[in-house]
């Protein structure tokens, strides 16, 4: 009776091990475990790829070394909301080119859909202003994902076939310095990529931070002692250019050139 009862015991656990194994054939993978993205994070290396354009072939980011990149993501060719986006990254193009920054842009749809929309957008889209807009600007055939995934501009709980308005802000030394993502309803700030791209380069050019609401010619902030004594020395020899709230929120207006080209007093 013994060895019975284990047989029918053993007959279960095998028939729960082979359903298990069954499932795992045959269930289909989820989105997330498709996609297998990643999120590259401030401070790390922006992922290497090879990519076709509407400007040509491009190697990143071996062909931007030494330029601020501002490499952005939509969702469609042919969408509203990216056709006022690319408008106005492409009219604002000089002020980013003055501040030593290319743009870059991707969605999943092919090269011919690309031209195609840039072109419509150029012969007949008119938006606060802005018509017969030239895009020039590189924008990426992703068809594949394949790029999509290492910047993880897709989201599987907004849409698993297109991207998110992603912003990546990528330095001269190609390390990921700040990121912004939109949902695929709301279209982006332009100032605000701006100015955070203007902020940053302020902050990297005199050691110093920027407070809230920033904008250039406003005071920035003098980095906090990292020591007693340094806290000590700060508020008893005191700088005429520095305002001194207290040990460790102090002031500052920045010398006239100190600053990125499109901030300085003519």
């Amino acid at each position: 009776m013994l060895k019975k009862h284990f047989s029918y015991m053993f007959i279960a656990v095998l028939s729960v091990v082979f359903v298990v194994e069954m499932n795992a054939f045959t269930e289909e993978p989820s989105a997330t475990t498709t996609l297998r993205m990643h999120v590259p994070l401030i401070g790390e290396d922006a992922p290497a790829f090879t990519a076709e354009t509407t400007e040509g072939t491009i190697n990143f980011p071996n062909d931007y070394k030494g330029k601020w990149v501002i490499f952005f993501s939509h969702p469609a060719d042919f969408t509203p909301v990216c056709t006022t986006e690319f408008m106005t990254f492409a009219t604002m193009m000089p002020e980013f080119e003055a501040l030593n920054c290319k743009l870059l842009g991707l969605s999943i749809d092919s090269i011919y859909s690309h031209i195609a929309w840039l072109r419509t957008i150029r012969e007949k889209i008119e938006y606060k202003g802005m018509k017969n807009v030239d895009i020039t600007f590189p924008v990426i055939a992703d068809l594949k994902m394949e790029v999509a995934k290492k910047y993880g501009m897709l989201q599987p709980s907004a849409s698993d076939t297109k991207a998110v308005r992603a912003v990546f802000f990528i330095d001269p030394d190609s390390k990921i310095r700040a990121l912004i993502y939109y949902p695929l309803s709301n279209g982006r700030n332009f100032q605000e990529i701006k100015r955070l791209l203007m902020a940053m380069q302020t902050a990297d050019a005199n050691k110093v931070a920027t407070p809230a609401d920033w904008q250039p010619g406003d005071d920035v902030i003098v980095p906090p002692p990292g020591s007693c004594g340094v806290a000590k020395e700060r508020m008893e020899k005191k700088d005429k250019d520095v305002k001194y709230f207290d040990w460790f929120f102090c002031l500052k207006k920045l010398p006239i050139g100190m600053a990125p080209p499109t901030q300085k007093k003519q």
